[in-house]
């Protein structure tokens, strides 16, 4: 830095002034610092995980040789860029975090879920959250909080559903045909079945890059959201629900965004959560509506909306 002389005062001035934004450098440079640039988005992907589905294997595509940890890098990528992944029927989830803690402001909506719902078409995710209290880079269990949205409040969730998915044989998989009974399932409640395999989608429905032979999920169950208007097969319609869910409302409505003081403990005693590290999302609800299919999540990133806002 210039010396400055001791009767210069408007000179000591300025020096003050600049000495919160500038350094020398080893060579007596001067270098200017910049404030850090956070990210909007989603920077990574920690966990990708879906269960059955028509558009499993191909958002993201599966491709030969891939492995949980291809498909979560592909996942992350797809995330990064705004494109949506699916997540698959009941439990089906994905755990992404960001660059930086989103802040949790008094009064104000703070992050949006990015999903690809319009109108009469919701697919209703349970939303998670974790603050990085111990700042380890991961969340740990104890830091989860489930956001507790409209549904919640009305008592109209079950929680600590389970469900199992069984892996459907070879043949079934390489048909190109409909088939009824193509994936057996059952869950906690002594409910079973068949999730079927339609005219549309000819891939697998099974995530192919996982080698176990059947799929267990555990959360919350939220209530069904299918309904047919006028009881033919172009009649279902997949109603949103009022507040608190991930591909709930069109991204661009105030319902895809989300209040970080709607977090509840497993009590569902609320939180207070300085700001939140982690997402984590999961398909929600276990149904079927006719020619649409299995009811799935699907997220296309999220958005801290206090930068997204100063931006």
């Amino acid at each position: 830095m210039k010396r400055v002389k001791r009767n210069s005062g408007i000179a000591l001035l300025v020096s003050i002034a600049f000495s919160t934004t500038i350094s020398c450098s080893s060579d007596n440079t001067i270098e200017e610092k910049d404030p850090k640039e956070y990210k909007s988005n989603v920077t990574k992907v920690l966990e990708y995980a879906p269960a059955f589905g028509q558009f499993v294997n191909k958002l993201p595509l599966y491709e030969e040789g891939d492995t949980v940890e291809s498909m979560r890098i592909k996942a992350e990528k797809a995330l990064q860029n705004n494109t949506v992944i699916t997540l698959g029927g009941f439990g089906g989830y994905v755990v992404f975090g960001f660059d930086h803690t989103i802040a949790n402001v008094p009064g104000k909506r703070d992050f949006r879920i990015l999903g690809n719902a319009f109108a009469n078409n919701a697919e209703p995710g349970v939303i998670l959250v974790a603050y990085d209290a111990n700042k380890n880079g991961i969340p740990d269990v104890d830091e989860w909080f489930e956001i507790a949205g409209s549904e919640h409040e009305k008592g109209r969730v079950k929680a600590k559903y389970k469900i199992v998915y069984y892996k459907p044989a070879k043949a079934l998989d390489d048909s190109q045909e409909e088939i009824e009974q193509y994936i057996r399932w059952e869950d906690n409640l002594g409910n079973n079945g068949w999730k079927k395999k339609n005219k549309f989608h000819h891939q697998s429905y099974y995530p192919q890059w996982v080698k176990t032979e059947v799929l267990r999920f555990e959360g919350t169950l939220l209530p069904t959201n299918a309904i047919n208007e006028d009881e033919t097969e172009s009649g279902w319609q997949l109603k949103p629900f009022a507040w608190g869910y991930a591909d709930n409302y069109p991204n661009r409505q105030e319902g895809s965004t989300i209040d970080i003081d709607w977090a509840v403990d497993q009590n569902g005693n609320k939180v207070n959560l300085p700001g939140i590290d982690f997402i984590k999302v999961y398909t929600g609800l276990n149904q079927e509506a006719g020619w649409l299919g299995e009811t799935s999540t699907e997220v296309g990133g999220a958005i801290d909306l206090h930068i997204e806002n100063k931006n």
